[in-house]
């Protein structure tokens, strides 16, 4: 075996017997793989994104004589952020001079943290009902909670709210007890100054008061305790979107907002006349300064929050005895966060809370129980009570977020076989009654603290039983994963190596009963756990997970005794071999885990191609006998691409670039036409540039592609021109760029069937159809992008011709006859793992070499303005995402091509990366989130199905572009042509 990487080096010779075995073989793998990564994908949603909500808790009432208040009001103002609030304007006036006023002289302040999403429906169910965004509602696209809840309005005797469709309906829709009116949709127009939105809100509440004096019903109605009035405020929020949060619309909405809760103050309490009404004034989430928000940023996570009325205490000066709670909130900010200076507000005490923080005061302040799905911890600095009533309304206030975690215990309980109890509230019952005690020996001091101290831990177990299953889901999904990779590895070395040949196994019967008996063990096994499974409850899905897991592994113990001949070969092995092992394997994990990173750090690429550029050049130069400009280009191709990762995702219009680009495109298609035509006599060319005997074809062809190459940079232009004046796209225009983009595409399967004449033929039929669905940079990048697929060929192309001379030269020294490769495939050597490597690199890099292709920039709606501008979402969709395939067309397609100058087995190497794919899809699925922005989520959601749907996506794409490359014919020494399979 001298000159091969060992026993993996072995060369093919004729194709065996089981070929249809291996076929048939690889057909069920493939069926394997797609149902495998289905099942596994759907996994995160039962581990991740499982609801937190559960149901039949009885309500705790706080127990008071009297509540503080009879009726409490509820101010929102949608995209509110607290600097913007707080802060004095260029003159030195304050924005909210009524609010000031009560922070100063009646109330309490402080700042209201969200968690992440920083989104208008999180953030309302945080502050009315108490629990932050139910992880279940990505199922319905963020758009509604998938789960009933229970919240502040619920437990009201009425609820009066106005505002936004869009908010309003979430809470009063179903509720029968609740008088509610919305605008209309058309109402939210961002072309508008907002505010008016916040006017219509406070109308509809005057006019409910007004109407109250000629109706006795509703009057009565009003006069009774336990109300809640709800103004959603949207104008904040839409003026920060449409004009930025430094802007004078968005900044005269604060006053605006501030004048709303001054007048809804002077309304009540001229109405009422009782001082029993209890105000809070906060927002659900804050503004970045770019107009948007959703992530943990301070700007979008800080929120005022100003209380006062019935209940409520009076402002206090500062001290350092006032905050003796120390911690993080939600959004990961500390306690005692030192108050601005420029807000004034330095000697008066601020009370910061956690949003879900609301819900329990409000219940509070009514004497209604808390809602009973709340994780809000009541806070005490907002409250003016009696020490009494202060132990009674936290006893409630932990008794109900107990009665949750007992709840959820039960369930799981109920459910399990073998239950694993939260063991720090293993002795809640004899907590509760000695804080009863103490509360009835008046000891309210150490109550008070263990009452806190309990809550605390109730929070800390309804976590413990959220992720209750997590250690064992993801335990079997990763086995899943693994015994997948391992299956697959197996498959490769028995079918596409030596190994098949060298460990035959004499006693194929014994083999197959032995077989048998492990198939029938895991039948038995898979039985076993799901009537397992059945006993306890578990969801369908729970069954499927096993199920696969326990199949793949039962596959890996059939192959025993290969795996078992494999060892012991690899331990009579040479040392110097297995280290070429452990290097491969490093160096590939090293280049997976860099792909893993480029997820989110695209600018990896640039070094990436920086570096291979070097690299790959410093080979070859030194590699290549002869003078040649090789090494040069390959460099000089590698670092143009580099630069691409460096520009913004989001792509600027330059319809100058884009024609100048068709410009570049015919230049590459020029050259690669004048090699492929003056290569002749040249033995490294021979067999990329391969013609045979016969008269080469015409001309025609290449010169048709580069006329339609040029004539669509030409629409390009004329469309874009009559787009910016303006104007409709022609009929006329519209019918050319559909025919230019068609007919291109299919012109290159009359060309030349050399491997650089049919390559070059795909690059220009592709470009007139990504010309004209480019509107920037990324018109160039195509190019860029095939300058490196050809460096590729050539550095492959390279390391063939070299090793050839070595072997020729070798076998002539032996025996004097001529050496060469049958018509046949190869098997595969350990050296041949950088082929699917490369490709991944590639593969990726075509991904996010043009912004993410995850992200809507690569989704810019005006690339398909060219085809259509009436809006039809599916055709649109589909010429976008046809647009983000022809990168990944090229590459499958030089992928194909080198296969066949290498000889290479193509399926054997679509296994090695699938098998690399979900090595990368192991890490993917821990870092999926279930927390932060809805962006962030989404995000690592649809890296994680990107990956897993590779086994899917790849293979498609194989069958599409093999129409292209499977007549490509590779020259050898003997000139005669070469066809793999």
């Amino acid at each position: 075996m001298g000159g091969s990487d060992g026993i993996l080096g072995m060369k093919g010779g004729e194709r065996n017997s089981n070929e249809k075995w291996v076929k048939r073989r690889e057909r069920w793998l493939i069926i394997l793989g797609i149902v495998l990564h289905a099942v596994y994908m759907l996994s995160i949603f039962d581990i991740y994104f499982k609801t937190p909500i559960v149901h039949g808790m009885h309500p705790v009432k706080p127990r008071f004589k009297d509540p503080p208040a009879k009726r409490l009001v509820l101010l929102v103002a949608d995209g509110l952020r607290a600097d913007k609030f707080f802060e004095p304007d260029s003159e030195g006036n304050h924005r909210a001079p009524f609010l000031r006023n009560i922070i100063k002289n009646r109330g309490r302040w402080g700042v209201s943290h969200a968690r992440p999403p920083t989104e208008s429906r999180p953030g309302h169910v945080s502050i009315i009902a108490g629990f932050y965004e139910d992880p279940s509602a990505v199922t319905k696209g963020w758009k509604a909670n998938p789960v009933e809840f229970d919240s502040v309005f619920n437990q009201s005797r009425h609820t009066f709210a106005y505002g936004s469709p869009d908010i309003v309906p979430i809470f009063c829709g179903a509720l029968p007890h609740s008088t509610w009116k919305t605008y209309p949709h058309e109402f939210e127009d961002f072309a508008t100054d907002a505010s008016f939105l916040d006017e219509w809100s406070f109308d509809q509440f005057q006019s409910l008061l007004n109407r109250s004096t000629q109706d006795p019903e509703l009057k009565e109605l009003l006069l009774q305790d336990n109300l809640v009035i709800f103004l959603h405020l949207l104008g904040c929020d839409s003026n920060g979107h449409a004009h930025r949060p430094f802007s004078s619309i968005y900044l005269n909405n604060v006053k605006v907002v501030d004048h709303i809760a001054e007048r809804v103050y002077s309304l009540l309490e001229h109405y009422y006349k009782d001082n029993r009404t209890s105000y809070i004034f906060t927002a659900d989430h804050g503004m970045s300064d770019k107009g948007s928000h959703g992530d943990g940023h301070p700007s979008n996570t800080d929120t005022p929050l100003v209380v006062w009325g019935a209940g409520v205490r009076y402002p206090k000066p500062i001290s350092s005895s006032n905050n003796s709670d120390h911690g993080v909130f939600v959004d990961e900010h500390a306690h005692d966060m030192p108050t601005p200076v420029d807000w004034g507000l330095n000697g008066i005490e601020r009370v910061d809370v956690n949003q879900a923080d609301i819900a329990p005061l409000m219940s509070t302040l009514l004497g209604l129980p808390c809602p009973v799905n709340s994780v809000g911890n009541l806070p005490l600095g907002y409250v003016d009570m009696i020490e009494a009533e202060e132990v009674e309304a936290v006893l409630a206030n932990t008794k109900q977020i107990l009665n949750q975690f007992l709840c959820k215990s039960k369930i799981k309980q109920s459910n399990s076989l073998y239950f694993k109890p939260f063991k720090l509230l293993a002795h809640h019952s004899a907590a509760l009654e000695h804080i009863e005690y103490l509360v009835s020996i008046r000891d309210y001091g150490t109550a008070m603290m263990l009452a806190q101290n309990l809550r605390s831990l109730a929070l800390e177990g309804l976590q413990y039983f959220q992720t209750y299953d997590w250690l064992m889901l993801m335990t079997v999904v990763t086995l899943g994963y693994i015994g997948w990779i391992i299956c697959l590895l197996l498959h490769i070395l028995q079918s596409y190596t030596s190994l098949a040949d060298v460990f035959k196994n004499p006693h194929d019967a014994w083999k197959r009963n032995n077989k048998m008996k492990v198939y029938l063990f895991g039948c038995l096994l898979t039985g076993a756990i799901s009537v397992l499974l059945f006993m306890e409850r578990s969801p369908p899905m729970y069954h499927a997970y096993f199920s696969m897991t326990v199949f793949l592994w039962t596959r890996i113990v059939g192959e025993y005794q290969f795996i078992k001949t494999l060892c012991r070969w690899l331990s009579w092995g040479k040392y110097n071999f297995i280290i070429k092992i452990l290097a491969a394997s490093a160096v590939s994990i090293f280049i997976l885990e860099f792909l893993v990173n480029s997820f989110t750090e695209r600018k990896l690429y640039t070094w990436c191609f920086f570096i291979m550029g070097i690299i790959a050049a410093f080979y070859l130069f030194h590699a290549i006998p002869w003078r040649s400009g090789i090494p040069i280009y390959v460099c000089c191709a590698c670092w143009f691409l580099s630069v691409f990762t460096l520009m913004p995702a989001d792509i600027p219009d330059n319809n100058g670039l884009v024609i100048a680009s068709g410009a570049i495109i015919v230049i590459t298609g020029a050259a690669a036409r004048w090699l492929d035509q003056h290569s002749e006599g040249n033995k490294y060319w021979l067999r990329i540039c391969y013609h045979k005997m016969e008269k080469p074809r015409s001309p025609v062809l290449f010169f048709l592609q580069v006329l339609l190459v040029g004539l669509s940079s030409a629409m390009v232009s004329l469309s874009t021109s009559h787009r910016k004046e303006k104007q409709e796209l022609r009929a006329v225009h519209q019918l050319i760029n559909w025919s230019i983009a068609g007919f291109s595409m299919v012109l290159p399967l009359f060309s030349e069937k050399s491997l650089l004449s049919r390559l070059t033929s795909i690059f220009l039929g592709f470009a007139p159809t990504f010309l004209l669905l480019s509107i920037g940079y990324e018109a160039v990048f195509y190019g860029a992008l095939a300058l490196v697929l050809v460096a590729w060929i050539l550095f492959e192309n390279t390391i063939l011709h070299l090793t050839k001379v070595a072997k020729l030269s070798a076998s002539m020294k032996r025996t004097g006859e001529k050496t060469m490769l049958e018509n046949d495939v190869r098997y595969l050597q350990l050296s041949d793992v950088r082929i699917p490597l490369i490709f991944l690199i590639l593969f990726n890099v075509a991904f996010f070499g043009t912004g993410n292709f995850a992200s809507i920039a690569s989704f810019e709606i005006s690339s398909v303005y060219r085809f259509i501008t009436v809006f039809s979402p599916f055709l649109m969709a589909a010429l976008l995402i046809f647009k983000l395939f022809i990168p990944f067309m090229l590459v499958i397609c030089a992928f194909s091509a080198i296969t066949k100058l290498l000889q290479v087995p193509r399926v054997g190497c679509y296994f090695l990366v699938i098998l690399f794919s979900d090595v990368m899809t192991i890490h993917f699925f821990f870092l999926v989130r279930n927390t932060g922005s809805w962006m962030e989520i989404g995000n690592s959601i649809s890296h994680f199905g990107i990956v897993s749907a590779q086994v899917v996506f790849v293979l498609l794409l194989f069958a599409l572009t093999n129409t292209y490359t499977k007549d490509i014919q590779i020259g050898s020494a003997g000139s005669s042509s070469q066809k793999a399979a």
